[in-house]
């Protein structure tokens, strides 16, 4: 059975060593818990806007804003163990005009999987196995450093691919990048059937 260590407000901390403990808040309220580098993380969401940012801290902390108070807490952020990874599943009623952001920061080392249906997603500079999924909108990755990836491999359906380091920029119907390095120690896959994928590294080549 795992143990809280300790609970303080909305946020609340696992024992070290162990995964997520289940935690529940309204979107609005603070969330933040321990998430140690080299963790998994699988992010599950309905429509939003979503930025994952890896910084130098061991805490999984997820900040969300919505166009109003009701809006907001018709939104709910769970945290939790599952087998394999840790999971971070955003549900609720979010209506159409409600301008749901939601920004999740993890360690810079941390493999990050996400599924939404609709919406956008902004990843900058986390540096693992990136698995990001949509129906439809946009996925943006900054700090993409084409070494550290054993195989890139992004697609669309109906869209557009755009990989500027590698000269890759494709529109239309069944557009897709892929890039094979055996000895990369990562692995990134993008996938949007309606709208666009970026990859983008600062300050150089992806070579």
């Amino acid at each position: 059975m795992k143990i809280l260590c300790a609970a303080a407000g909305a946020a609340l901390l696992a024992c070290p060593g162990w995964g997520l403990a289940d935690t529940t808040v309204r979107c609005g309220e603070p969330l933040a818990v321990p998430l140690h580098a080299r963790s998994i993380l699988r992010i599950d969401s309905r429509p939003a806007g979503l930025e994952i940012v890896g910084t130098d801290a061991e805490t999984l902390r997820v900040t969300c804003t919505a166009d109003d108070t009701d809006s907001a807490r018709a939104i709910s952020l769970h945290v939790g163990e599952t087998p394999g990874d840790d999971k971070l599943a955003i549900t609720g009623n979010f209506g159409t005009h409600n301008n749901l952001k939601i920004r999740v920061e993890v360690p810079h080392r941390t493999s990050v999987r996400v599924r939404m249906g609709a919406g956008q997603v902004d990843v900058d500079d986390v540096h693992g196995d990136l698995d990001i999924a949509l129906d439809a909108g946009q996925i943006t990755m900054r700090g993409v450093n084409g070494r550290d990836y054993r195989k890139i491999d992004a697609s669309v359906y109906i869209g557009q691919v755009n990989v500027p380091a590698y000269g890759a920029e494709k529109g239309g119907f069944f557009r897709s990048f892929t890039k094979n390095n055996p000895g990369g120690e990562y692995s990134l896959r993008a996938r949007v059937l309606t709208g666009q994928i970026d990859l983008n590294r600062s300050g150089g080549s992806a070579e």
